[in-house]
């Protein structure tokens, strides 16, 4: 079982920045992704923004220009850079890993816990 651990989060003014990062305990797929979602209180899960394991990326167009996802396939890890930040990513943020088993076509599919980002002055 893969496991995802997220950490970075916490209290940031508005224009702040905070690195968001999640480490996987083991990479199984040669074919995946990993990115982060967002869910604050009322809202759906949204997608913020994910990277394969070629380094192909999507963005929410919320966050375009001032969040920067990457990774590091070493690490199994995956960082979520956030800029210019704006109370309204406040949120709980959520570690997704996808991988691709090639030999029935599937996607297993895995979720950290969460760490919260409060953006507020």
């Amino acid at each position: 079982q893969l496991q995802l651990v997220e950490s970075g989060g916490g209290l940031v003014q508005p224009g702040g920045s905070l690195r968001l990062s999640c480490a996987a305990s083991r990479s199984s797929f040669s074919i995946n992704t990993m990115g982060w979602y967002r869910q604050a209180p009322g809202n759906e899960r949204d997608l913020v923004a994910i990277i394969s394991n070629g380094g192909n990326t999507n963005y929410a167009d919320s966050v375009k220009g001032r969040f920067t996802i990457s990774r590091d396939n070493a690490k199994n890890t995956v960082y979520l850079q956030m800029n210019s930040l704006k109370p309204e990513d406040t949120a709980v943020y959520i570690c997704n890993y996808r991988g691709y088993r090639g030999y029935d076509n599937t996607w297993d599919n895995y979720w950290g816990q969460g760490t919260q980002v409060t953006v507020s002055s």
